[in-house]
């Protein structure tokens, strides 16, 4: 794309982009942006903050042009982002940069150029005579378990008439997604017994016992991939499973008294996700038994630190349709990764995943954005303004 045609709405992402909303700080300073360009146009954002103050979710209604605010549209994107420790880019993350055709930045393809294709059509929204309503609903800490997903999800759906369908603007590279895999994250706490390494039977050995653990997991992970279930429409056809964190020890002369280990795993959708957490912690409660008959004190703590349930929606059904005919690529593929949709469509709203951008891009040092894919954008965004204009006066 020559630099003398970019996308309209280029501002707007690169101002959203210069904000550091990686998940482990607060997201109030864009919230902020965007709720002062909303109340500049007359129109009444709610803030739904979490539970500390530091971080908000956002939400808008543009109601119909009678003034109702049952049914309509959601279109709905996270303002968090990931961070960039360890890696190395050839500019600054926080500061966008344009180079040969493509939009460089953390954020840019995950998710802030969809955020800013909204807020730039914001004008014409507002202004328009719609058919039926239009809501905006912007998250915090989707990339830390979707925890401000759920909120909106759940008022939305508890509204006397809830939204009828929803877009998640993820990076889709435009196609319509009608499924995702669920996302779950498990916490087991290993609580041994300490003694010097020399009097061994006097201790209980944390991650001994957390090492058993790991392999289960392991096993659990292995048993999938060779007997399923499977759904072929997945690049990885089966339930995943990983321990992808563990923490424990202090010295080498110690028999180590606590031992932390995170597994995630990310189920097809005829895998229940209940199931795979009881056979994990079914191991986990035999070993907790075998530790106590070392020592009574000994323990295994077991906590769901979070769960995305998965996307499953008809290819057929209005959200995908409504997608298609506002230029989303229709296609049959199902994605790996976890988003907001599969919250939305457990609320009973209809929800499938079309943004700009390609997921390989997101969370990869020089994240970038195809400026072809930002205009693409636009133009899903600016056919959903003038679908939903009414035209009878």
């Amino acid at each position: 794309m020559p630099e003398n045609s970019l996308p309209a709405s280029l501002p707007w992402i690169e101002r959203l982009v210069a904000i550091d909303t990686t998940s482990r700080n607060s997201n109030l300073e864009l919230i902020e942006v965007l709720e002062e360009e909303m109340t500049r146009l007359g129109l009444s954002p709610e803030r739904i903050p979490d539970a500390t103050g530091t971080k908000a979710n956002l939400v808008l209604t543009l109601p119909a042009s009678d003034g109702s605010t049952g049914g309509g549209v959601v279109l709905s994107g996270h303002t968090d982002v990931v961070p960039v420790d360890g890696q190395t880019w050839s500019s600054d993350p926080f500061t966008p940069e344009v180079r040969d055709g493509r939009l460089y930045g953390r954020g840019t393809a995950d998710m802030k150029s969809f955020i800013g294709v909204v807020m730039h059509q914001l004008p014409e929204l507002a202004a328009a005579s719609l058919a039926e309503p239009v809501h905006l609903a912007f998250s915090y800490d989707e990339e830390v378990g979707c925890l401000g997903g759920a909120q909106i999800a759940a008022a939305l759906g508890a509204r006397p008439e809830p939204p009828r369908v929803c877009i998640v603007g993820e990076p889709s590279s435009m196609r319509v997604i009608a499924g995702h895999k669920s996302s779950n994250l498990v916490e087991l706490v290993f609580h041994g017994r300490s003694a010097h390494s020399s009097l061994t039977p006097q201790g209980v050995n944390a991650i001994e016992y957390a090492a058993r653990a790991v392999t289960a997991v392991r096993d659990l992970a292995d048993r999938r991939r060779a007997e399923g279930p499977f759904d072929e429409a997945y690049v990885v056809p089966f339930t995943t499973a990983g321990v992808n964190v563990v923490s424990g020890g202090i010295a080498t002369n110690t028999v180590p008294e606590l031992c932390t280990v995170r597994y995630e795993f990310r189920t097809v959708a005829e895998d229940d996700p209940a199931a795979v957490i009881e056979e994990i912690t079914a191991v986990a409660r035999g070993l907790e038994a075998e530790m106590r008959a070392e020592h009574p004190s000994a323990s295994v703590d077991v906590r769901v630190m979070a769960q995305v349930p998965s996307l499953d929606s008809s290819p057929d059904g209005p959200a995908a349709r409504l997608a298609v005919e506002l230029g989303g690529t229709p296609s049959g593929d199902k994605v790996t990764y976890g988003t907001e949709a599969g919250q939305f469509a457990d609320a009973g709203i209809d929800a499938v995943v079309c943004g700009p951008g390609d997921i390989a891009q997101a969370h990869a040092a020089d994240e970038y954005i195809e400026l072809d894919q930002v205009v693409a954008c636009e133009q899903l965004v600016a056919t959903l303004v003038d679908r939903l204009t009414r035209t009878d006066g």
